[in-house]
């Protein structure tokens, strides 16, 4: 058993619902968070929005599956992450579970 975390803007609920679908995740939660990046590191120039740190709608899913189904759902997210146009993408990880009931 394998536990799951998926987090994106909230922009992609949609595409990571089809994909946990199409990875036949059969139960699966997720919340609503508030992303956060340090933009210090950028050029006032360059920061669009001229402060220090951004704030994001973004989501959180998580899910307990089997190990079949995760390289499934990788490859599912880096064939999105390919094709997105703007620079937020999703990311995926996965942890094992050692014991659950």
């Amino acid at each position: 058993m394998k536990l799951l975390i998926i987090t994106a803007i909230a922009a992609f609920e949609k595409d990571i619902k089809k994909m946990l679908q199409q990875a036949e995740v059969k139960s699966f939660s997720y919340r609503d968070v508030k992303g956060f990046k340090d933009n210090t590191e950028e050029g006032v120039a360059s920061n669009w929005f001229g402060s220090e740190i951004s704030e994001t709608d973004s989501l959180l899913f998580y899910a307990f599956v089997k190990k079949d189904i995760v390289a499934v759902l990788f490859d599912l997210v880096a064939e999105f992450n390919k094709i997105q146009e703007s620079h937020s993408t999703i990311h995926v990880a996965v942890m094992n579970i050692e014991q659950s009931n």
